[in-house]
């Protein structure tokens, strides 16, 4: 589509950030039936772009001849079959889900998991967890935890193998959306393993503590509750003090502890 408008010297696109919202398939229609005056093609924008008429109008100056009505109206056609078909494929899934809309709802308790991640985590590991006997089973299934590569009593790898590569996906979509969740233990555990081991081992981290919790709340029923930011430090205090200390006395300052009183 940025092609074929690039051809007619229109740049719609320069000003418009979606080409295909709602004023931008409006003014392509137009395009597409003849419609060319810049001027009445402007003045179909909707919303916050109406305030941009004045550059609409420059932008919209240009060539469109017959070919490029029939190009780009062969385009749209075809992006208004897939939306079609997403609708019907998705109307279809939401059928066979409809007896596990109850999971899907408890699993969207999970901050960064939206009902189509939850569909396809259901669709992956299923909804008994009686398959599983703990959290950690579905988490090496699904290829979600460090590798044990050993030899000799040396660890050579703790390269994760594959899994499902349909729910890495999911769960990776989700604990990107995650971390950038506001005040939780996900987006804190994300920044403490980043901070040892960098992005992509931070990522793990996070999808492994996901399959746990969705594996506690199937077996439970009970929704996520959130262990917040702040869960690692009071889970071992002593670790986090000598961590503050540390980053203290390499910044060059000398610290002495008095225990606070009660």
């Amino acid at each position: 589509m940025h092609k074929a408008l690039e051809d007619t010297g229109i740049k719609l696109d320069c000003v418009a950030t979606d080409i295909l919202g709602v004023s931008g398939r409006a003014m392509l229609d137009a395009l597409v039936s003849g419609t060319t005056d810049p001027m009445v093609l402007a003045e179909m924008s909707k919303g916050r772009l109406r305030s941009k008429i004045p550059e609409l109008t420059e932008a919209l100056e240009g060539r469109f001849e017959q070919l490029h009505s029939l190009l780009i109206g062969s385009i749209l056609a075809h992006l208004d079959f897939l939306d079609a078909q997403i609708l019907a494929l998705g109307e279809a899934i939401e059928a066979k889900l409809a007896p596990f809309s109850g999971a899907v709802q408890l699993l969207c308790t999970i901050p960064g998991i939206g009902e189509l991640t939850a569909q396809n985590v259901i669709a992956e590991i299923g909804v008994d967890m009686s398959v599983y006997p703990t959290a950690a089973h579905p988490a090496s299934w699904a290829g979600q935890c460090p590798g044990s590569d050993q030899s000799a009593g040396k660890r050579r790898s703790g390269k994760t193998r594959k899994g499902s590569k349909w729910l890495n996906l999911a769960l990776k979509e989700a604990a990107m959306a995650a971390t950038r969740s506001t005040d939780t233990y996900l987006q804190a555990l994300y920044r403490r393993k980043k901070a040892q081991g960098g992005h992509n081992k931070a990522i793990g981290a996070v999808k492994h503590s996901m399959l746990c919790a969705i594996w506690h709340m199937l077996t439970t029923g009970e929704i996520y509750t959130d262990l917040g930011p702040d869960h690692l430090a009071r889970r071992n205090p002593e670790r986090q003090t000598k961590r503050l200390v540390a980053q203290l006395q390499r910044l060059g300052h000398s610290v002495t502890l008095q225990q606070a009183a009660a």
